[in-house]
């Protein structure tokens, strides 16, 4: 896999969410493409992991741990009305890494033969967590999301 792959997501992914949702930043290397709205600590992403492996989802980054539960939370209080977008495959709690304290909604992919057309499903999956999450993450702190 290549930056070439990662690039490919990032050019589908604006095509696959709404026009309101396009004003997000990303980075991509030639490992990842991230993906957040304001600060980067909250972000969706899809990045190679060791298997190899596609990571494609929604992680809470922050240096404090609670801060990280206090996100995962949120979004799972609504875990009903997000299931029904992404139905079962992702998974929600610990990271898929190292960082013990991170938190993570994603699923995993078999990285076997990932080609230019496994990139944009890719970016329709990502496309359909940021539709899915990002106006119930956008909503924390400002009520208690019921589901």
């Amino acid at each position: 896999m290549s930056r070439a792959f990662f690039e490919v997501v990032d050019d589908a992914l604006h095509g696959f969410v709404p026009p309101a949702l396009r004003d997000f930043d990303s980075h991509r290397t030639g490992m990842n493409l991230k993906v957040w709205y304001g600060e980067g600590r909250e972000h969706y992403e899809v990045q190679l992991v060791s298997g190899p492996a596609l990571e494609i989802g929604f992680h809470a980054e922050h240096r404090d741990a609670a801060r990280n539960e206090e996100v995962l939370e949120h979004l799972v209080g609504a875990e009903k009305r997000w299931r029904k977008v992404l139905g079962r495959a992702p998974q929600t709690g610990a990271f898929v890494g190292r960082q013990k304290h991170w938190r993570r909604i994603s699923e995993v992919w078999d990285g076997d033969g990932l080609t230019e057309d496994a990139a944009v499903e890719a970016a329709e999956r990502l496309a359909a967590y940021i539709e899915a999450l990002e106006p119930l993450r956008r909503t924390r702190g400002t009520r208690k999301v019921s589901a």
